[in-house]
Parts: structure tokens; C-alpha cells; sequence
């Protein structure tokens, strides 16, 4: 058995969770930005917005016990960041039940 929790196919590790929350927000983000900036590939800023939120998912020091963020004790996301998040997620997760249906229940039971 692989010691990495990467490769190991535990459901529990702290790493697949938080590549399963890297999904979900690239998904979200590239699905907002075409809605709204109407191109197949991110735009710079949601492009940016992109990778320093799965930089400071890297960096999650409540990774295996981790919820969501807005729950989370430590705010990690600078107030820009945050704020956009937010804008974000208000437009995409009413639609998610539809758009990722797997996805949004395993959201609403975390």
C-alpha cells in the first residue's frame, strides 16, 4: 500500500478532500467567469482568483478536518479574495444541484 493519501484511495485522507474542494472550485470559478466574462478559459482575474485560492487550500491547517470555509475558525482568504469567493458562490451554488449533483450533496453533508 502507497504511503502517500494522494494515491492511497483513502476517502478520509486529508489530501483527497482537499483536492476534491480544488475541483469543485475550479469548476465554480471557470463556470462563473464564462457566465459572466464569456470566455472558454478563465480570465486573468478569475484566473488568479483560481490559483491563490487553491494555494491557500494547500496551505489549510484544518485540512482533515476541514468543513467549509465559511465555518472555519481562521479566515485564510485576504478580504478582496473573499469578498469574490462569496459573489461567486452565491451565483453558482443554486445551480450546482443541477449543473454537479454528486458535487452539491457532498457540500450540503460536510
Amino acid at each position: 500500500m502507497s504511503s502517500c493519501p494522494k494515491c492511497s484511495g483513502d476517502p478520509d485522507s486529508p489530501m483527497s478532500h482537499i483536492e476534491s474542494e480544488k475541483s469543485t472550485l475550479s469548476f465554480i470559478v471557470r463556470y462563473y467567469c464564462r457566465k459572466h466574462h464569456g470566455g472558454a478559459v478563465p480570465c486573468p482575474e478569475c484566473g488568479n482568483l483560481l490559483e491563490y485560492a487553491s494555494k491557500r487550500l494547500d496551505q489549510c491547517q484544518f485540512a482533515k478536518a476541514k468543513k467549509s470555509c465559511l465555518r472555519c475558525p481562521v479566515h485564510c482568504y485576504a478580504k478582496p479574495q473573499r469578498q469574490k469567493i462569496r459573489t461567486i458562490m452565491r451565483y453558482v451554488g443554486p445551480r450546482m444541484i443541477y449543473l454537479k449533483p454528486l458535487e452539491a450533496l457532498r457540500h450540503l453533508w460536510r
